[in-house]
């Protein structure tokens, strides 16, 4: 996990590069594209310059919203002369065959790995055990089991390497649904043929779903890392982040020729970016309603990403619009990876009422939390509503809040968290999930955000029973300088357990956190403040 924990963050950092250049554009007219024009300059000077031409407003009186236009809807580029999907031109969609070449060499890489240099027993794989489960039948079916693998393993590892089976096919130019289809085969080929022991039904869950959620938020950071117009340093540059974060991509477009390639144009679907970044302590509270002093002290490091503009009208497509957030611990014990949550919209419409800025959509969520208190992994698919409300020029009301079906989760056993389990500590479920979150910014000085979590998950396999859990976090942060702010941020959790053989249990539990946030704007496509 902690391999993880790091590969996580630097995926985060990587995302730092704008790849994006964006050019003037003019609300009656299409936006043109960012053209290497031959005989005016040598490459690196036309893309300065390109750089340099911000785009121009298209925007209402407020300068955020874009001008009511059927071009907005009807060109090639959104509101910020980028492409609204990858150029079919130079990201066709090859054979069929290739993505499953990729698939089948991953999983035959991983069992020598496991087999050969871990000396792991369930990767002693042969003819017996391959013609066995063959025979097991359907998932569903008395054949396959549900596992025993630890917490992270199951929701948090198996996710990361769906996210390899789906890029296998997103790179070789599947869209969404069709790399999802590509994640669900190579984890079932894994499931027979990569393990010795009877198959799981939850690994297959978990890997194609959160996997594809996973995969997708990977393939659209790299794209906007990536910029094939680019060359010598800069291009080794995006070439290796963009790998880094993508590794089968990265391979892919070795294979393909892509990584050498120049063109004249930009031919990779980019929207805007927002990160932010912050450090600080972190208190988790002995008591049930302690505060600062009272329990244990660690280090904790949190990173945000916001991709794509909600409130631009514009057609809407899976993950044209994002947010993931990751939190480590340092010096917690083996439990560094504290929690990693992000959704995207699968379908949306916007709105616009008055100066209500509305994004009425269906979205996917991936909840990760592996905290000392709780264990809670949930898949939901569901609805959402996100709006912006300007108070002033330069203030604003953000919220959003999310109703959704979890049709599989994992969550903590009665008697707890175990930070050295290496077995499976929590009962499989599904149920339901709902978040809310408010933030007020006043202009650049200083936020305020509510944010409220809720979770029920009846158990379908372990103990018998129903879970709720609450968890609530209110944040305050004051600028400081420019992008660099202070900020306090309070987490209460409450958790409520109705099960059938035991008395109910009520627990509550605190977390504080001071920290200094730096905040990142793509200012080069004015992404949105939240």
């Amino acid at each position: 996990m902690k391999i993880a924990s790091i590969l996580t963050l630097l995926l985060l950092l990587s995302s730092i590069i704008f790849g994006q250049k964006v050019v003037r554009q003019n609300p009656k007219k299409v936006a043109p594209n960012d053209t290497i024009v031959p005989g005016k300059g040598t490459r690196e000077v036309q893309l300065k310059k390109i750089e340099k031409v911000k785009v121009k407003d298209l925007s209402d009186s407020i300068g955020n919203e874009p001008v009511k236009s059927k071009l907005v809807d009807t060109t090639k580029q959104n509101k910020y002369g980028d492409l609204l999907k990858d150029d079919p031109k130079y990201n066709k969609r090859y054979s069929f065959w290739k993505p499953a070449v990729d698939i089948i060499g991953f999983n035959a890489l991983l069992n020598v790995f496991d087999r050969s240099a871990l000396n792991l027993s369930y990767a002693k794989v042969d003819f017996r055990t391959w013609t066995r489960n063959l025979k097991a039948g359907w998932p569903w079916g008395s054949g396959w089991e549900w596992d025993q693998d630890r917490f992270g393993m199951n929701f948090f590892m198996h996710p990361y390497c769906g996210s390899i089976y789906y890029n296998a096919a997103r790179s070789n130019g599947y869209d969404f649904y069709l790399s999802t289809l590509y994640a669900f085969g190579g984890s079932y080929m894994w499931k027979i043929f990569g393990e010795n022991g009877v198959p799981e039904r939850n690994d297959l869950i978990t890997t194609t779903i959160s996997g594809a959620l996973l995969g997708e938020i990977l393939y659209r950071l790299s794209s906007n890392i990536l910029d094939d117009r680019t060359r010598g340093a800069e291009r080794v540059f995006r070439e290796i982040a963009a790998g880094l974060i993508d590794p089968m991509r990265g391979f892919n477009r070795l294979l393909q020729g892509k990584t050498f390639r120049r063109t004249n144009g930009e031919v990779y679907q980019k929207e805007p970016v927002n990160i932010s970044f912050y450090a600080g302590a972190r208190w988790v509270n002995d008591e049930n309603y302690g505060f600062l002093g009272n329990g244990t002290v660690n280090g904790m490091i949190n990173a945000q990403l916001d991709y794509g503009n909600p409130f631009e009208i514009r057609s809407r497509k899976a993950f044209d619009f994002f947010k993931l957030r990751v939190d480590f611990n340092i010096g917690a014990g083996r439990k560094y990876l504290d929690n990693l949550t992000g959704y995207g919209i699968l379908v949306g419409k916007n709105y616009q009422l008055g100066k209500l800025a509305i994004l009425l959509g269906g979205f996917q969520y991936y909840d990760y939390w592996d905290t000392k208190t709780f264990e809670m992994g949930a898949i939901g698919l569901g609805g959402g509503v996100i709006t912006k409300l300007p108070l002033s020029k330069t203030s604003n009301l953000y919220t959003k809040v999310h109703l959704a079906i979890v049709p599989f989760a994992g969550s903590t056993k009665r008697l707890g968290v175990f930070d050295t389990a290496q077995v499976r500590d929590y009962n499989f479920g599904g149920g339901l999930e709902g978040k809310f979150e408010g933030t007020v910014n006043l202009s650049k000085y200083a936020t305020f955000s509510m944010i409220y979590y809720f979770f029920m998950v009846h158990t379908y396999v372990g103990t018998p029973g129903n879970n709720f859990l609450h968890i609530l976090k209110p944040r305050i942060t004051v600028a400081l300088y420019k992008g660099l702010s202070i900020g306090f941020e309070n987490y209460i959790y409450y958790n409520d357990r109705y099960e059938t053989d035991y008395p109910n249990m009520h627990t509550v539990r605190m977390e504080q956190k001071i920290f200094l946030l730096l905040y990142l704007q793509d200012k080069q496509r004015r992404g949105y403040y939240n």
